[in-house]
Formats: structure tokens, C-alpha cells, sequence
């Protein structure tokens, strides 16, 4: 067992935050796997989405800690989906659900690319206040492995976690970036065959983002600069398909920096949310005290 899972943090997360189970659609085989905690009054609360080698938990820092400032924190985790068409209804379906119109998104690796294919596809009718995409990318031929996606379903698990590890820093020294390896791997282990094959499809199936079709939407880029599974050539062309995005930068964290880095990723989901403290789209619920000084700086600026 990690030291991750031996800690008292998230031993907390797993005895406090109920892991809840929700089908939307009609195979109901196909469950969405929910950690929430934050004011339900809180209509457009911010929803993780995992990389591929990652389950809901992986975000246990950013539900515990954004949830203690009053924000509403939703880690969700994907039911095996196959095609992009299929992800993208399945979480309108559960946004349905859930009773939630316009959500603000935290998505990382492939959580990132996915929210960007769902703000895509709901741009009409837009679902998506907000994105914050952490070492993510907008096109899935940076993998080269467009071939092989379709035949990842039949092939062995063992094979898939190889595939995933290979990109895992090998020679990180930082006992941070090591826990949140040792965590990570840990959780991938525990992935079936078709789930962790179903990610792997549509994180390298052919597929790109039209960026113009988010330029309305608020994006934040948070972006690591050690080693990663990501190049700097990727960190290079999100930049240029968002260049109205804002950048929030880490010197090191690795892969997984909202594990590695909780704190400083933290402060950079705040920092995009506070704007909204004020408006319908509000990510949090305010103190009266906060409300007080809020409205009093309003007041001197106009």
C-alpha cells in the first residue's frame, strides 16, 4: 500500500465522503462513481475528471481542501465508455441528474481533453462555466497510437498498464512526485481490463479539439515544467489554440501535480474560481463577513 493510502488525510477522505454510484444510461452496467463535498446550494460547483490511470479519489486533496473554504467539489469517474459521443451524452445526462446547468471543470491529461470535447460539443448550449486544464492537450495524435486504439478492448491488462507506466516519471526524486507515483500505480492496479481499455480508446482514438469553438469559454492552463508525460511542444500548442487562456505555472510536480503539488494547484483553482464568488456561476458559497467585504471593494471601485 502507497504511503498516500496509509495517510491519515486520506484515510479522513474515504471515512467521511461517501462514495456514491449513479447510472444514467440505460445499460446499467455503465455507473458513474461520485466523491462530492461543499454547500449544495452551490449550482455550479467544480467537477474533476481523472487522467486515464486514475479514479475519482485521485482529487481527495482538492475535495478536502476546497471544500473546507466552502466551495463544492464534485470527483467524478467515468462508466466504460467507448466513443466520444457516448461520454459526451453520458455526462450531459448526469449534469441532468444532478440537477446542475453550467459547471466549472478541472481536468487533467485525458479529464482534460475530455472537458474540452464536452465544452465543444455543448457550445450551442453551453454546460461549461469554466475550464482548468492541467498537463492536457487537444489532439490525440501526439500519442501515435491512433492505429492500435481500436484494438486496445481485446488487449490484456497487463499489456494496457505497461502502456500507461511507460510515461510515469522514472527518476523522480522528489518524495512528493514519488508518493503520487506510487499512488497513481496503485490505482491503476486496481482498473479492470475494460475500464483502463476504454480510457486508452478514447484518449488515443483520432480525435481533435476546434479550439474556436471554446473562445468564449474562461480556460485556465496549468502547466508543470519537469518531467512529464507531456513535452514542452504540447505545453507550446495548447497555448497557441487558447492564446486568451491564463497560464498558471508549477517548476516541478510531475504528472500528477494535484497529488504532488495539492497546495499550490489549490491556490491556482481559487484563484480562477474567485471571480465568479459574486455571480450566478459562483463555484462556493460566501461568508456574510466575505459578502460584506466583497460588496464594500465594489463599492470604492466604482
Amino acid at each position: 500500500m502507497s504511503d498516500i493510502s496509509r495517510s491519515s488525510e486520506y484515510l479522513s477522505f474515504r471515512s467521511t465522503i461517501p462514495q456514491r454510484k449513479i447510472i444514467v444510461d440505460d445499460d446499467n452496467r455503465k455507473e458513474w462513481t461520485l466523491y462530492e463535498a461543499g454547500p449544495k446550494t452551490v449550482k455550479s460547483p467544480l467537477i474533476c475528471f481523472p487522467p486515464a490511470s486514475g479514479t475519482a479519489d485521485v482529487y481527495f486533496r482538492q475535495v478536502l481542501g476546497l471544500s473546507a473554504l466552502g466551495y463544492r467539489v464534485i470527483a467524478v469517474e467515468y462508466p466504460i465508455y467507448w466513443t466520444m459521443k457516448e461520454f459526451v451524452e453520458g455526462f450531459r445526462k448526469l449534469l441532468d441528474y444532478l440537477v446542475l446547468d453550467k459547471v466549472h471543470i478541472f481536468g487533467a491529461s485525458l479529464g482534460g481533453f475530455l472537458a474540452q470535447k464536452f465544452a465543444e460539443h455543448s457550445a450551442r448550449s453551453p454546460r461549461v462555466a469554466s475550464l482548468i486544464l492541467c498537463n492536457s492537450f487537444y489532439d490525440t495524435t501526439i500519442f501515435q497510437q491512433t492505429s492500435s486504439a481500436p484494438t486496445f478492448w481485446m488487449m490484456p491488462a497487463v499489456y494496457l498498464k505497461k502502456m500507461v507506466m511507460g510515461s510515469f516519471e522514472k527518476r523522480a526524486s522528489d518524495p512528493e512526485i514519488v508518493d503520487s507515483i506510487d499512488f497513481m500505480v496503485e490505482k491503476l492496479d486496481g482498473m479492470s481490463q475494460q475500464a483502463l481499455a476504454s480510457r486508452l480508446t478514447l484518449n488515443c482514438m483520432n480525435c481533435y479539439v476546434e479550439p474556436q469553438k471554446l473562445r468564449d469559454v474562461d480556460i485556465t492552463l496549468v502547466d508543470v515544467f519537469d518531467e512529464c508525460a507531456l513535452s514542452a511542444s504540447v505545453r507550446e500548442e495548447m497555448c497557441k489554440c487558447y492564446p486568451e487562456a491564463k497560464r498558471a505555472q508549477l517548476k516541478n510536480g510531475g504528472n500528477f501535480p494535484y497529488l504532488s503539488k495539492s497546495t499550490d494547484v489549490n491556490v491556482f483553482l481559487q484563484i480562477h474560481l474567485r471571480k465568479y464568488d459574486l455571480g450566478p456561476l459562483r463555484a462556493r458559497e460566501l461568508t456574510e463577513n466575505e459578502l460584506y467585504l466583497l460588496k464594500q471593494a465594489g463599492n470604492m471601485v466604482s
